[in-house]
C-alpha cells in the first residue's frame, strides 16, 4: 500500500481480528511506569468493550430533553442550551444556580468550568474546578477540562497530576466509568497518552456507538481522531451521523466543515455557516473564518472578526497568533512580538502559538520564518508533533531534505497513523532512487529512466530561464534550486500537499525547490512542459527577490506574463470563453485578487484568476514599465504591503483604497477584450439545445458574424462529414477571428476538413497557422512533421519534432524524426542523442538503432563506445552484414589512432549536465 490509502484503511478498519490481552502491545513504549500505565488503560479499554452492555449501570447518557429542550434560536435557561448557542456568560450564571441546588452533581461544573475558560475567565475556572473536585472527586470530566484551566494558569505539574488521578480512578473502579460518556472521554484521555488510535476507535468510540447509537459525543469523538490523522473521508462520515442525530449541535457542523476544508470548499462554507448559525460564539469556527480571510489576504475583515472574538475571550491565544500573523505580513515586528507575548501571557509554554503562527506564515511562503516559529515550539514541548510535522515539510521546501525527511520520519516513528508522515516517509523511498542532474546552480531529480531521455533538456530549459529572468529582474540566486519532476501525479501531490490531490496542478515553487509533475503523469491530455517550468522558475526569481513577500496574484500574474514575453504560444491568451467573463461581470477587484486563487467556484475560474492577474502585469508594465514593476517587488521585499507600494508607484492617491487602479485596469482588460474579433457577433445563437445543421444555416442567415452560432454549424457538419460544406462557416470564422487559440476551434476545425478532402497542402498551411498559437497540441505537430519529412524540410523537421518533444518527451516518434533530420543537417551529436533516447523507448528495431550509433560515434571520433554499440547490435542480431562492416570500420579506425579520448560512458552533447550522479 502507497501514500494515503494504506494509512486510512489501517484506521478505519471495522473491527480488530480479537480481542485478547495481547494488544497491549500497541501502547508505545516509553518510560516504563507510563507504558505499564497506558497498557493498564487499554486493557481495561478492552474489558468494558466486551463487556455486555446488560452488566453495565444505566446509562442515560445526555437527556434528550436537554439536547432539544428548546428550538433553535429560542431563548432557555438551561445551561447546556446556554452553553452550546454561545452564551457563555449567561451559562455561567445559571451552571452556578444550578449548582447551589445540586452540589455533588458535576455536569453544571463541567458546563461552568468550560464556559469560564471560553470566555477567558481562566482564574475562575480554577476555583471552579477546585471547588468541585472538592465535592465531587470521582469526576473524570471535571479532571479533563480542569487541565486546561491549569494550564492557562500555569500549573503545568498540576495537569499531570490530574492525568494520573484519571488513570488511578479508573484502575480502581472501573465498573464505575463504563457509561458513555465516560468511556467515550476515556478514549479521548487515552489518545492523548499515545496509545494506538485503532485501539481506541474500535474498542471506545465504536462500542458506544453499537450499545447507544443515538450518542452524539462518540461520533464527535470519532470525528475528531479522524481528523487529526489526516482521514477526512473518515471525518466527514462521523460528522455527517453527528449532524443526522443532532442538527441543532454546533460542533458536529464545525467538525464537518473542517473535514470537508480539504477538498471541497463549497461544502466546508456551507457547514460553517451552519456551526455560525447555531453558535454565533462558536470561537473556533470564527478561527477558521479569519484563517480563510488571512490566507485570500482579505486583512481587514479578518481583524473584524477578531475584534469580535474578543469580545468573547479577551485572552483568546489563538486569536492573538493571528494578531501576531497579520503583524509579520504588514512588517510590524514589533507589534507581532507583543501580540504572541499575549498569546503565551496566560500559559508560557503553549505550543500550538507559535505552531499556528508558524503555519499560516509558511502557508505564505515565508518558509525560513516559519520554520523558526516551529523549533520554538518544539522547545516548549519536543514531543508536539504538529509542529514537527510542521518543521519537517519547511525544511523539505528550503530544501534542507536531510532534516526534512530526519524529522517526517520521526513523526511517523511516534504516531503511526499520520497519514502524511505516512506519505512522505513513503514517498522519501520513491525519490531516494531519483537520478540527479546538477549544472549551473541547478539540481534536477527525475525518475533514472526519463532522466536518460529528456534530463539534458530539462537542464538548457532552466539555465536559460535563469540567465534570462535573473539578469531581466536583477536578481542573484544565492542558493542552489532545487527541480524535482515526478512520473506519477500522486506522488508529486504528496511531496507538495502531504496528500495526494491537487490534480489541478501542474508544479509548485516554494522559492528554492520546485516540485512538478513530469510528461508521464499527464496522461492523454499534456501540457507543454518547457513553459510550466519556465513559469516556475519565474516564481523562483520573484519570490527570491521579495523574500517570499509576494501576494499570490502577483506571483502568478508575472509568472504567466513571462510566459509570453518568452515563447509568444506559452502562457494564457484571451479566448472566447474569457472574453466573455472580461466583459461580463467575472473581474475580480486588483486588491482583492489573491482571494480568487482560494476557493475558485470551478476550474475555469482558477484558470480566469491566473489570467486576470497576468494581464494586471502587463497593465502595469504598459502604462508605467518595467522598471516600475521592479520596484514594487524591492518594495515588497522591503516589508511595505502591496497595495501601498502600488499607489506609491502608480499615482494612487489614496494608499489606502485602490479605486482608481481598479478601474483603469478593467477599462485596460475590457479594451483588449474587445478588440478580439472585434468585427464579431459575440452573442449567444437563440437556438435550440439540439438544432441541426439546417436550423443554424437559417439563424446565420440573419447574423451572418455571430462566432458562437458558426463554429456550431461548423462542428455539427464536421461531425456530418460534410466537409465541402462545412468550409463556408469556417471561412468566414477565420475572416472574423484568425487568431484563435482555441484546441477545438477554428485550426483544428478546419484542418479535419483539408485532410478528408485531400488538400494536404491546404492542411499544411493551416497547422502552421495554428502552430504560431498553441503549444501543445500533438496532433499538430505530429501532421507538421510528416509533411515537413515528406519534403525534406529538415530544419523545419527538426523544429516541430523539438515543439513536439517540449510537450511529450516520452513518444517515440519525434525523437525518430528528430534522429533522422539531424544526421541530414549533419548535426552529428543531436542524432546521437536522439538515438540514444529512441533505445530507451522500448523500441522494435534495437540492432537497427544501435547500428546507427555505433556509425554515428565512429563518425564524431568516440570509437570505444562506438564500438560497443556495434557489439551490441550483433548481439541483437549475430548475422547482421552492415553491423559486422561497421565494427571492421571501428576496428581499423582504432588501429590508425583516429578517436578522440574517452572517458565518460555517455558521448558529449549540446549542455551536457555537468555531474551526473545517482542518488
Amino acid at each position: 500500500m502507497n501514500g494515503r490509502d494504506g494509512a486510512i484503511r489501517s484506521l478505519n478498519a471495522s473491527r480488530l481480528r480479537c480481542w485478547s490481552p495481547c494488544f497491549c502491545v500497541s501502547v508505545r513504549r516509553v518510560h516504563t511506569s507510563v507504558a505499564r500505565q497506558r497498557a493498564f488503560l487499554a486493557l481495561l479499554l478492552l474489558f468494558l468493550a466486551i463487556t455486555p452492555s446488560a452488566l453495565l449501570p444505566f446509562d442515560p447518557g445526555l437527556p434528550s430533553q436537554i439536547l432539544t429542550s428548546s428550538a433553535f434560536g429560542q431563548e432557555s435557561s438551561d445551561p447546556l442550551v446556554l452553553f452550546r448557542t454561545g452564551e457563555y456568560v449567561k451559562c455561567i450564571e445559571a451552571s452556578a444556580k444550578s449548582i447551589a441546588l445540586n452540589e455533588f452533581q458535576d455536569r453544571f461544573r463541567i458546563l461552568k468550568l468550560r464556559s469560564e475558560l471560553e470566555s477567558g475567565r481562566y482564574r475562575d475556572a480554577l476555583v471552579t474546578l477546585d471547588d468541585g473536585l472538592k465535592k465531587v472527586p470521582n469526576s473524570l470530566e471535571l479532571r479533563w477540562w480542569g487541565r486546561d484551566a491549569c494550564r492557562f494558569n500555569q500549573q503545568m505539574e498540576r495537569v499531570k497530576l490530574l492525568e494520573d488521578e484519571i488513570g488511578q480512578l479508573v484502575k480502581q473502579t472501573p465498573w464505575r466509568f463504563s457509561d458513555s460518556t465516560n468511556r467515550t472521554l476515556l478514549g479521548r484521555f487515552l489518545l492523548s497518552q499515545g496509545v494506538d488510535p485503532k485501539l481506541i476507535l474500535n474498542g471506545a468510540f465504536n462500542t458506544v456507538k453499537k450499545q447507544q447509537p443515538n450518542f452524539v459525543p462518540a461520533y464527535l469523538a470519532s470525528g475528531d481522531l479522524a481528523l487529526e490523522k489526516g482521514d477526512f473521508e473518515l471525518a466527514a462520515q462521523s460528522f455527517q451521523q453527528a449532524v443526522k442525530l443532532d442538527e441543532t449541535d454546533a460542533d458536529a457542523h464545525f467538525g464537518l466543515a473542517k473535514a470537508y476544508a480539504p477538498s471541497d470548499s463549497k461544502q466546508a462554507n456551507a457547514a460553517l455557516k451552519s456551526t455560525l448559525e447555531r453558535n454565533p460564539n462558536h470561537i473556533q469556527a470564527l478561527l477558521m473564518t479569519v484563517d480563510e480571510l488571512i490566507d485570500s489576504e482579505r486583512y481587514e475583515e479578518s481583524e473584524t472578526v477578531l475584534l469580535h472574538i474578543s469580545t468573547i475571550n479577551p485572552h483568546q491565544p489563538q486569536a492573538e497568533a493571528y494578531r501576531a500573523v497579520l503583524a509579520h505580513l504588514r512588517f510590524q515586528p514589533e507589534r507581532e512580538k507583543t501580540h504572541r507575548e499575549l498569546a503565551l501571557k496566560f500559559w508560557s509554554t503553549n505550543p500550538e502559538v507559535d505552531h499556528l503562527i508558524g503555519k499560516k506564515l509558511s502557508q505564505k511562503y515565508r518558509f525560513a520564518e516559519g520554520a523558526e516559529y516551529q523549533r520554538t515550539a518544539l522547545k516548549f514541548a519536543a514531543d508536539y508533533l504538529p509542529a514537527k510535522m510542521q518543521l519537517a515539510q519547511d525544511l523539505l521546501r528550503l530544501g534542507q531534505e536531510a532534516e526534512g525527511w530526519m524529522l517526517a520520519d520521526a513523526v511517523y516513528q511516534a504516531d503511526g497513523y499520520h497519514v502524511i508522515a505516512h506519505n512522505l516517509v513513503t514517498l522519501h523511498q520513491s525519490v531516494e532512487k531519483f537520478r540527479t542532474l546538477e549544472a549551473d546552480g541547478i539540481i534536477a531529480r527525475m525518475d533514472a529512466r526519463e532522466a536518460e531521455i529528456y534530463g539534458n533538456r530539462v537542464l538548457t530549459l532552466l539555465k536559460r530561464a535563469k540567465q534570462v529572468l535573473c539578469a531581466k529582474y536583477d536578481v542573484q540566486l544565492k542558493s542552489p534550486i532545487i527541480v524535482e519532476m515526478f512520473p506519477k501525479q500522486e506522488d508529486f501531490a504528496i511531496r507538495t500537499f502531504g496528500l495526494p490531490g491537487g490534480s489541478g496542478f501542474l508544479a509548485v515553487c516554494f522559492g528554492t525547490v520546485i516540485t512538478a509533475n513530469s510528461p508521464a503523469s499527464q496522461g492523454d491530455s499534456p501540457t507543454c512542459w518547457e513553459s510550466t517550468l519556465w513559469h516556475e522558475f519565474c516564481h523562483v526569481v520573484t519570490l527570491n527577490k521579495t523574500r517570499n513577500r509576494m501576494p499570490r496574484w502577483l506571483s502568478e500574474g508575472i509568472s504567466v506574463y513571462e510566459e509570453r514575453q518568452a515563447n509568444p504560444t506559452w502562457g494564457q491568451e484571451i479566448t472566447p470563453t474569457t472574453r466573455k467573463m472580461l466583459l461580463g461581470d467575472e473581474l475580480t477587484p486588483v486588491d482583492q485578487l489573491s482571494s480568487a486563487f482560494l476557493r475558485p467556484p470551478s476550474p475555469l475560474h482558477l484558470q480566469f484568476a491566473y489570467l486576470e492577474s497576468s494581464l494586471v502585469v502587463e497593465y502595469l508594465v504598459e502604462k508605467h514599465g518595467i522598471d516600475v514593476l521592479k520596484k514594487i517587488l524591492d518594495d515588497l521585499g522591503n516589508g511595505i504591503t502591496i497595495n501601498e507600494s502600488l499607489a506609491r508607484h502608480t499615482g494612487t492617491a489614496d494608499q489606502t483604497n485602490l479605486a482608481q487602479l481598479n478601474t483603469e485596469f478593467v477599462e485596460f482588460a475590457r479594451k483588449k477584450a474587445t478588440s478580439i474579433a472585434p468585427d464579431a457577433d459575440w452573442a449567444e445563437p437563440e437556438l435550440p439545445r439540439r438544432a441541426d445543421a439546417a436550423q443554424s444555416l437559417a439563424w446565420l442567415k440573419e447574423h451572418p458574424t455571430n462566432y458562437p452560432g458558426l463554429k456550431m454549424l461548423a462542428q455539427k457538419l464536421v461531425q456530418a462529414k460534410q466537409w465541402a460544406t462545412a468550409k463556408e462557416p469556417l471561412a468566414a470564422m477565420r475572416k472574423l477571428y484568425p487568431n484563435d487559440p482555441s484546441d477545438d476551434g477554428l485550426y483544428p476545425l478546419l484542418a479535419e476538413v483539408h485532410h478528408e478532402l485531400n488538400e494536404p497542402a491546404e492542411e499544411r498551411l493551416v497547422w502552421e497557422q495554428f502552430a504560431a498559437l498553441s503549444d501543445d497540441h500533438v496532433e499538430m505537430f505530429d501532421r507538421l512533421t510528416k509533411f515537413a519529412t515528406e519534403t525534406q524540410e529538415w530544419d523545419k523537421a527538426k523544429t516541430y519534432a523539438n515543439r513536439w518533444l517540449s510537450v511529450n518527451p516520452l513518444n517515440p516518434v519525434p525523437h525518430r524524426i528528430l534522429a533522422v533530420a539531424s544526421e541530414q543537417l549533419n548535426d552529428v551529436p543531436g542524432a546521437i542523442e536522439s538515438n540514444q533516447a529512441l533505445l530507451l523507448l522500448s523500441p522494435i528495431d534495437t540492432a537497427e538503432l544501435h547500428l546507427r550509433l555505433a556509425t554515428l560515434l565512429r563518425q564524431q571520433g568516440t570509437l570505444i563506445q562506438a564500438k560497443r554499440h556495434a557489439l551490441l547490435a550483433l548481439e541483437e542480431a549475430p548475422r547482421y552484414r552492415a553491423a559486422h562492416k561497421e565494427l571492421l570500420a571501428i576496428v581499423e579506425a582504432v588501429q590508425m589512432g583516429n578517436h578522440s579520448s574517452e572517458t565518460a560512458d555517455r558521448p558529449a552533447a549540446p549542455d551536457l549536465p555537468q555531474t551526473e550522479t545517482q542518488q
